[in-house]
């Protein structure tokens, strides 16, 4: 038996080796393999074997030390768990032998966790389930989980939107006061709302939007004057029926946006307040924050005002029937119009013609993509994709409320307090891919700064439409960093605007309507809960979430859809590359499906500067924007990815054996 002094050496000798052990604080980055890494807090990656991987969870944050394993490699050793962020995931439940387990659909987590006996919920095999981290696998490898809830099997109609629900945590009932709150509102609370309002209801205000559509936001108005158009843009006003702080705030800004899932949005307020009381819908008052401008005769903007203001739409009009009003048609609907109704249809659509027009030459516009809709079955999977049509209406529509949205933040600008989206142009770590792409292809745009507002316009607006070997513009504007939202201006370089924001959607997005909150305290002294910093990022992190949930249910869609393409020849055109090969996208129904560099013969090289896959020994090239023939070869069920194979011209057009 060790003695009394021979145990307080050792219990000294380990206090000194943790004393002068070394650890590094970092966060957990996992793979598609067994194998992942530690971010080290000093901005270096360690790396963490299988063994080690076992006892961590993606995002957790832990102390390693790091082990040299042969000359000149090292490998990390979890020491300790400081912190783990993932709580709940998704997986499919299943049972191998006597264990009950389940195979998590969270990115990173490759591997099963078992589930013991009394959390399991009366869980089935193949179910997809929501559970919650019950034991950790810190000390062994071992982790445990347990059910909170069977969401459903494959198949079922709706598991689709069910499933992707729960793996983004998002709420598809409304916390039981924000449902009190809004049941509470009623038509005689817009009457008692209408007190120091500006009475609009006889002025022709419509909306335009497509017929489906049940939360319209805005209303237009146009008249022409001695220098061009008063353009009146009137937004519906939920600040003004929802108290600051109160609960429905509460979870519009948890919530950050609608999100238009196919077949059933998931919306950011009550149907009672998005939908109906604060939706401009035809004949009947509804309060708005209006914007009056003056659009010149050449298309820039003028003196601009802010109204608290009761409408009154006079329509609610189709993009298809204004479209056919612009292009000069007189069917029956057209025909039934009122005629003010009708004159400002056509002030609108000059006043939208000229601020196209002083965009396209002082500013950037997007170029029109094909978009196609997805027409859901009564089992909610998709029965038909359409193609959906941008007329001349849909740029009508854009167009004002571009300029209201300058317009709100000039004014924000001028307060010295506001809400901005910023767009800093090109990312700044594909600074000289981008450098070596002009200087090899555009060596006249080399010396243009593109870190700058003018320099970046200047770069966009030089290679659109430029003849080189390489798309230009395309590679461009795949290495443009993200949009942010921040509270001081800053350019819009995606748009070539000095300052940019919304407020033109505050049924849809909390940072539109958080935009009406600071403009009416600037106005009219009205109460504001301000955000703070943290909020701002919350506020972008849940916005980002949102559309990876929408991509996501739209991918698993897509994919089952595509089981049932025919093995016919598709055209298509190439929109990204990588090393593992190229997606296309379909010129019949939009889908984007993956052609794999291992089904090609011979071997291909990426190249970052022209995003371009070269041949090795021939020089066959791929890249962006590339025309080619596909046909369908399958569906990565993991990934719920479409995969094509390629198409030679021998394929599409294959000899006849001719012996006349």
């Amino acid at each position: 038996m060790l003695n009394a002094d021979a145990l307080n050496q050792l219990r000294q000798l380990k206090t000194d080796i943790k004393q002068n052990k070394v650890v590094f604080p970092g966060t957990v980055k996992s793979t598609n393999g067994r194998f992942g890494f530690v971010a080290l807090d000093e901005g270096r990656d360690v790396f963490l074997p299988p063994e080690e991987m076992q006892k961590v969870l993606p995002g957790d944050r832990v102390n390693v030390t790091e082990h040299e394993v042969e000359k000149g490699k090292t490998q990390g050793v979890v020491d300790e768990l400081l912190e783990s962020h993932l709580t709940t995931f998704v997986g499919r439940y299943l049972i191998k032998g006597k264990g009950h387990f389940v195979a998590p659909e969270t990115p990173g987590i490759n591997r099963w966790i078992f589930i013991p006996p009394k959390e399991r919920k009366g869980a089935q095999p193949d179910d997809f389930i929501y559970c919650q981290i019950h034991r950790h696998p810190i000390k062994d490898g071992k982790g445990q989980a347990k059910v909170l809830r069977v969401i459903g099997k494959a198949g079922e109609p709706g598991i689709e939107r069910a499933f992707t629900l729960a793996n983004f945590d998002l709420a598809d009932a409304w916390p039981e006061e924000v449902q009190t709150q809004a049941d509470a509102l009623t038509e005689e609370s817009i009457t008692s709302h209408r007190e120091g309002r500006e009475d609009r209801t006889e002025q022709p205000y419509v909306t335009i939007d497509s017929p489906g559509t049940q939360d319209m936001d805005d209303a237009l108005m146009a008249t022409p004057n001695a220098t061009g158009w008063t353009l009146s843009i009137a937004i519906a006003d939920p600040t003004a029926m929802i108290e600051p702080g109160s609960p429905a705030e509460e979870e519009a800004f948890n919530r950050a946006t609608a999100i238009y899932f196919p077949g059933e949005p998931l919306p950011m307020l009550p149907d009672a307040i998005s939908t109906r009381l604060c939706s401009l819908m035809p004949e009947v008052p509804r309060l708005a924050l209006v914007c009056d401008l003056q659009v010149n005769n050449d298309g820039s903007l003028g003196d601009y005002s802010f109204h608290q203001a009761v409408i009154r739409s006079q329509g609610k009009l189709s993009y298809e029937l204004v479209s056919h009003l612009i292009e000069g048609r007189e069917d029956d609907e057209i025909k039934a119009l009122p005629e003010a109704v009708a004159n400002s249809l056509d002030q609108l659509h000059q006043a939208a013609t000229a601020l196209r027009k002083w965009r396209s030459e002082h500013a950037l516009l997007s170029n029109d993509r094909p978009e196609f809709r997805l027409r859901l079955d009564e089992n909610k999977r998709i029965r038909v994709i359409e193609p959906a049509v941008q007329n001349e209406a849909h740029r009508l529509v854009e167009e004002c409320m571009v300029a209201a949205n300058r317009c709100a933040a000039d004014f924000l600008e001028k307060q010295g307090q506001g809400l901005f989206i910023q767009h800093p142009g090109l990312r700044d770590d594909r600074a000289d891919n981008i450098r070596k792409l002009l200087e090899g292809y555009a060596p006249h745009l080399a010396e243009l700064d593109a870190t700058s507002a003018e320099g970046f316009k200047a770069l966009m607006k030089h290679t659109d439409g430029l003849q080189a070997d390489v798309p230009v513009k395309s590679i461009l504007s795949r290495q443009l960093a993200r949009a942010e939202l921040g509270f001081e201006p800053a350019p819009h370089q995606g748009m070539g605007l000095a300052a940019y924001t919304t407020f033109t959607s505050p049924l849809r997005k909390f940072s539109d309507f958080y935009v009406h909150r600071l403009i009416k305290a600037a106005l009219w002294d009205q109460p504001i809960k301000a955000l703070n910093p943290q909020q701002l990022e919350s506020l972008q992190t849940t916005q980002f979430r949102a559309r990876m949930a929408a991509n996501t249910l739209e991918a698993w869609l897509k994919s089952d859809y595509a089981k049932g393409l025919p093995a016919d020849p598709m055209e298509g055109t190439i929109t990204r590359t990588m090393p593992s090969g190229f997606f296309v996208r379909l010129d019949c129904n939009g889908l984007e499906g993956f052609v794999s560099c291992k089904d090609l013969e011979g071997k291909f090289s990426f190249d970052p500067v022209t995003l371009r896959l070269v041949h090795n020994k021939n020089g066959r090239i791929f890249q962006l924007d590339q025309r080619v023939t596909v046909s369908f070869s399958g569906v990565d069920e993991e990934r719920r990815q479409i995969n094509f194979k390629l198409l030679e011209a021998e394929d599409i057009n294959p000899g006849t054996d001719d012996k006349g």
